[in-house]
């Protein structure tokens, strides 16, 4: 190898190498996986990020931890599939193209179905392909030969034969429902669909008067709209206050309506005064309710948001005017007991913010519970793997309580439902292809419903459909199930769980083997991303500054499972500092080979020392547990170790203790001994860190000279067992003397305030055991060059004119007294000593005290104990400092 200031520049600019190799490793086709039977396969589909969408910090962590596992799986000898693609999102893509062309002064309504949905396709096609550029940006590694969008022709064929079978099996069906209503985005939204606001509103306290006798009852509502179509009061059965007016009726506010008052488990006695009015067009569980007691069914507002012609004189009015206007009504007819302040969730459009309305609509329905039941058993049979295992529970939770699922939206970008009804006969056909006629009566009179499908009915088919199904395509024969699904916590019943029950219906297997629960990216104070908070961190930002390898390892090394990520600025500068720390050794390790014809094997072991064997043994150690922390998804713990390594170990201990030897300082055998390590560690080092920073350590494979090859196209370092057992602990053992010794000498040097260009001429060494005498004898000159000092000698004694350090096998000695201000720095020392006394005297008074021994958490009381002990350890060497000084 040759030195070459020109081969690698004096600094890091990550800008021109990303988005160089990331555009050789396309034109190489490394991400590319084909059918190889000869191969293990490994597969992950990408969750769909919506085609509006543009990368956020969540993408970026979620598509972060992917591209790990898929580079790591390459470099293991999988045949890695890594499938991307996006999702329509038919809410967000409607409402994007309505403002564009609102802005035209045209609204969705005054043009054609065909010419809106052309105008989609048009905006789809210019836009929507943002977020895959930026995937890229970020170095996701995805075969995007095989992008798929859930759209496309082959996913829409898909969906609909879904669809049909499960409509002809009899698990979809159409019927009247309360819905969640977009007043806003005229469409239904699923449960899940739902954003719950913790609202300040009213609880309105209202008289029913009873009809046949004096008095009345008092029920509570949030609504008093919708009062207009009560049909019931309803008690629980169980409440004994209340149970005695079951049977009796009751005339609703502002009607001429007389209603019964019944009994139902429905009833939260504790609400309100017991009572609860009954009103099904308007409210889920009321709903129920009238289906048990076959109540009548009254809508008083329309899918706009305002009171329709059942609401008698408010009709017209917005359901908020309407809301105003009645409780003045009830107010002047006497009937208005009282308001009080009422907090309370309430349910919003999770696209445009706008309060829902729970609305009684005939919509399309999936009967889930028959697909649930085998969805709950696969995981608990082990076939499906969580990650956290506590998520679970969660997912139990959810399916073992499923309600049928609604899968119409009322809009016009989408699947729309293959369903057709007969204007003649009332028949509705189903079918895969566009009929012509009916297929009971032959009329051709028939009309295609109006809907589309839920965005996530085509992305629970996503794991299958990508790759070709309902076609038996060799990709589905090789690559299903996938192996592995990285998604946050908040799409498990959204996605996660849909996948697994159409995984198990159509393709009669699980979507996949493993679940990587993510959790949230969080801003420094634990607070969530929000634009309208201003605390928002664009990883676009991020990787124009400080470069996309700098982001991933933040994100990776913060990964801690089960818990969010708390992110900042400064977070992100020293991981770009750990860029810049493996550039720079990087640019020590390629001057100091210049020469050298590297083979990747230790060939002059005979002429290793310590600091040699050590790190040979430490980078295989950290070989095995980086391995074993990703077959395990620990990636914040397998990022963390890696950083230390190479920052602590590699960097701060063996190069620096390696040079004397490549200056040929210990002759040319060492020199060459020392260039080999230095080869081989950098080697395995940087194949380790390809998943997390795939671009620097592509281009330093290459500036090294490794391999005209791709780094990934190499295999994954293996463990390789230089030293047995017995050696090792001993290397482990001894390395940690001669560390602790140097680390002493510093701190000794640090509390005497000695500038660090300063050389102490003495430093003293009292064992107590004979193995770190002879540990330190034999380092002596690594011990002097890494703690900057003249010389070590062998005392029984303490020096005169010395600060001191206890180790478990000695006392460190700094002979200071000819280099520094004895008078200051003993008082300096004793200024320390009154501040410890006080702080010892603090703690002294806390643990006596019982109150705080009894009521205070057993880890503050035992910190508490260990501060008092530190205190007074540091008193004690204060002590014999201040004697040691004195007698200089």
């Amino acid at each position: 190898m040759r030195a070459d200031d020109m081969l690698i520049p004096k600094e890091y600019e990550p800008k021109e190498i990303e988005q160089k190799w990331y555009e050789w490793w396309l034109k190489r086709g490394l991400f590319h996986a084909e059918v190889d039977e000869t191969k293990k396969p490994f597969s992950m589909v990408i969750p769909p990020p919506n085609v509006t969408g543009s990368l956020h910090m969540g993408h970026a962590l979620n598509n972060t931890l992917q591209d790990i596992v898929c580079r790591y799986k390459r470099m293991k000898g999988f045949n890695v599939l890594w499938i991307p693609g996006t999702d329509h999102a038919g809410i967000a893509t409607q409402n994007v193209v309505e403002r564009e062309l609102a802005k035209e002064g045209i609204q969705r309504k005054d043009i054609t179905r065909d010419a809106f949905l052309k105008k989609v396709w048009e905006w789809k096609h210019e836009y929507g392909g943002r977020i895959i550029s930026q995937l890229k940006r970020l170095g996701a590694s995805c075969d995007w030969t095989r992008e798929r969008f859930t759209m496309d022709e082959g996913l829409s064929r898909a969906v609909r034969c879904v669809f049909v079978r499960l409509y002809k099996e009899g698990l979809i069906y159409k019927g009247k429902y309360i819905i969640n209503w977009c007043p806003r985005c005229h469409t239904a939204l699923s449960d899940l669909e739902v954003e719950h606001v913790l609202t300040k509103g009213k609880l309105y306290y209202v008289a029913y008067p009873i009809e046949g006798e004096e008095g009345s009852v008092v029920v509570a509502t949030t609504r008093p709209e919708t009062i207009l179509g009560d049909v019931a009061i309803a008690v629980n059965p169980d409440d004994q206050e209340n149970t005695g007016l079951v049977g009796k009726k009751v005339r609703v506010p502002m009607t001429d309506r007389i209603v019964p008052i019944i009994e139902d488990q429905m009833v939260d006695p504790s609400f309100g005064t017991g009572l609860v009015k009954i009103t099904p067009a308007h409210d889920p569980n009321d709903f129920l309710v009238s289906e048990r007691h076959e109540l009548k069914l009254i809508q008083v507002i329309d899918a706009d948001g305002r009171m329709n012609e059942n609401a008698g004189p408010y009709k017209g009015m917005d359901r908020f005017e309407a809301r105003e206007a009645i409780t003045r009504d009830i107010k002047a007819a006497g009937l208005l007991v009282k308001i009080e302040d009422h907090e309370h969730a309430i349910g919003h459009c999770y696209r445009c913010n706008t309060v829902l309305e729970p609305f009684l609509s005939e919509q399309w329905f999936v009967r889930t519970e028959p697909l649930a039941k085998r969805a709950i058993e696969v995981v608990k049979e082990g076939q499906i793997r969580w990650v956290p295992e506590q998520w679970t529970n969660t997912y139990y939770q959810w399916m073992e309580n499923i309600r049928d699922w609604c899968i119409s939206r009322q809009l016009w970008w989408g699947h729309r439902i293959p369903a057709w009804t007969c204007d003649e006969c009332g028949h509705v056909t189903v079918s895969e292809e566009d009929p012509i006629y009916c297929e009971k009566c032959g009329s051709k009179e028939i009309k295609q419903d109006e809907d589309v499908l839920d965005t996530w009915f085509s992305s629970a088919l996503w794991p299958f459909s990508t790759m070709g199904w309902p076609d038996d395509t060799p990709e589905l024969r090789y690559f299903y199930p996938t192996s592995l699904l990285v998604t946050g916590f908040d799409i498990i019943f959204f996605w996660v769980a849909r996948m697994i029950m159409m995984g198990l219906k159509f393709m009669g297997d699980v979507p996949f083997r493993d679940v990587y629960i993510h959790a949230l990216v969080r801003d420094e104070k634990g607070q969530k991303m929000s634009k309208s908070k201003g605390n928002v961190i664009d990883p676009l930002d991020v990787i124009n500054e400080y470069g996309a390898d700098s982001l991933r390892f933040t994100l990776s090394s913060l990964t801690v499972q089960g818990r969010d990520i708390i992110l900042s600025a400064q977070k992100i500068e020293s991981c770009r500092h750990f860029m810049n720390k493996i550039w720079n050794a990087a640019r020590f390790a390629l001057m100091n080979l210049e020469g050298f014809e590297g083979s990747g094997r230790i060939a002059h072991k005979s002429d290793l020392r310590l600091h040699d064997k050590w790190i040979l043994m430490r980078a295989n150690q950290v070989t095995k547990e980086v391995t074993d922390f990703l077959e395990g998804y620990f990636f914040g713990e397998a990022s963390r170790l890696l950083y230390d390594f190479v920052w602590g170990e590699l960097c701060d201990w063996y190069i620096e203790m390696a040079k004397p030897a490549l200056k040929e300082e210990e002759g040319s055998d060492r020199k060459v001994a020392s260039q080999e390590i230095l080869y081989y560690v950098f080697r395995k080092v940087l194949l380790l860190l390809h998943p997390f920073i795939p671009f620097v350590t592509e281009e330093l494979w290459h500036i090294f000279g490794f391999s005209s090859n791709s780094i990934e196209e190499e295999s994954w370092p293996s463990v390789e067992e230089m030293f047995d057992e017995t050696t090792t602990a001993l290397l482990a053992k001894e390395m940690y003397i001669v560390q602790e010794t140097i680390r002493s000498a510093r701190n000794l040097r640090a509390e005497a305030n000695v500038a660090p260009q300063v050389v102490v001429p003495h430093l003293a060494f009292d064992p107590t055991d004979e193995t770190a005498a002879k540990v330190i004898a034999e380092n002596e000159d690594m011990i002097k060059l890494m703690s900057k000092v003249g010389q070590i000698s062998f005392v029984s004694r303490r020096p005169g004119g010395s600060l001191v350090s206890v180790l478990p096998w000695g006392n460190v000695y700094l002979i200071v007294g000819d280099i520094i201000d004895i008078p200051s720095e003993i008082e300096r020392l004793k200024k320390e000593k009154e501040e410890l006394a006080l702080e010892e005297q603090r703690s002294l008074s806390k643990l006596s005290n019982e109150s705080f021994l009894q009521k205070a958490p057993k880890e503050v009381v035992e910190k508490e104990k260990e501060r008092l002990k530190k205190a007074r350890e540091r008193i004690e060497r204060i002590d014999e400092n201040i004697t040691s000084l004195k007698e200089s």
